[in-house]
């Protein structure tokens, strides 16, 4: 097998019999036989030795308003530099970005581009943010963990938009030079995310602990996806479980599901439904719900959670109105929880 230039030496690979490699980057923990690749179509086993093969070689680069990742509590209004490369660790029947997503980086178009490189090009781009995200920043996770290390060193901030589903000890590595995070929860059911998406449940729910504990920003995305997931009483569940643990004052955004990929022939997610499940949570105890793609219900407005006023308003992903000064409500000095400036 021809690695090419782009690859490096994979972390987390264990020996196993044979020539064969176990992956410990995530819960998958794939068993990669000589000449194999990983379900993330992003690691691949030559001589015993497994390799990333997306490393240095993004498909996808944007200058994006960090509204769009989302994220409303960390520097709002602000631009970051965005990448990703090839392949993912979940097979969503949902997916918006399966042309990338659902491939091998060997199969597409990309950008030559070293972690150095990314950072300069941040900065040539006037931009002090870098985030990980369209695809799952976890296949790519060598090539993230450099990128983020160097980035810190040059004073830049950097961002992990991802599906949660990594291992502990690789999360806890990178924790220490990511800033912030927005991890998709699908849902609240382990049977529907292994239909749904791939996955277990509880890796994502530990990711979330574990983000928390070591103080990375966090906020947290559900898509509500018609006939499965948009179940008032797992909604309900699922808040429970996060004011439970500790979770009330971190944004929840429900977003409104669009058909694509395998699921075309669902409806868009009805409004009344994202309004319920902005209501469950409301009652549940947490303080910050947003919804997301319905502009019209100006669901992406951040109200204080103390004197109820609006604090930032926002029109797609611009914010036109900020009323947080130095971390507090201008109206009533509630201090609102995020990293503002």
């Amino acid at each position: 097998m021809n690695l090419g230039k782009w690859h490096k030496r994979s972390l987390y690979q264990e020996k196993a019999e044979g020539n064969s490699v176990r992956c410990h980057i995530c819960p998958h923990n794939c068993l990669i036989h000589e000449g194999g690749m990983g379900l993330c179509k992003t690691r691949v086993n030559k001589g015993g030795i497994l390799y990333s093969i997306s490393y240095g070689n993004p498909c996808s680069i944007s200058i994006d308003p960090i509204e769009k990742k989302p994220l409303f509590h960390f520097f709002p209004g602000e631009r970051i530099y965005s990448l990703a490369t090839a392949g993912c660790n979940f097979r969503c029947l949902n997916c918006q970005n399966w042309q990338i997503s659902q491939t091998s980086p060997q199969e597409l178009d990309h950008y030559d581009l070293m972690p150095e490189e990314v950072v300069e090009q941040a900065i040539a781009h006037n931009t002090k943010l870098i985030a990980f995200t369209y695809t799952e920043p976890t296949v790519f996770y060598e090539y993230m963990y450099d990128t983020a290390k160097i980035a810190h060193e040059k004073g830049l901030k950097t961002v992990f938009i991802s599906n949660g589903y990594i291992n502990q000890q690789p999360l806890t590595d990178l924790c220490p030079y990511i800033d912030a995070a927005n991890i998709d929860l699908k849902c609240f059911d382990d049977a529907i995310y292994r239909k749904l998406d791939g996955g277990r449940l509880q890796p994502v729910l530990d990711t979330l602990k574990t983000l928390k504990e070591k103080n990375v920003w966090l906020e947290i995305t559900n898509l509500l996806v018609p006939t499965y997931t948009d179940n008032a009483e797992m909604i309900e569940k699922m808040c429970h479980w996060l004011v439970e643990n500790g979770f009330t004052e971190t944004p929840l955004h429900f977003s409104r599901f669009f058909p694509d990929y395998k699921l075309i022939d669902l409806p868009p997610t009805p409004e009344s439904l994202l309004i319920q499940a902005k209501n469950i949570a409301i009652i549940a105890g947490l303080k910050f719900v947003y919804i997301g793609n319905i502009p019209s219900l100006n669901g992406e407005d951040t109200h204080c959670p103390a004197c109820k006023q609006t604090i930032i308003e926002r029109n797609y992903f611009t914010v036109t109105r900020n009323s947080i000064n130095k971390g507090k409500c201008n109206f009533c000095g509630e201090p609102i929880a995020g990293i503002w400036e």
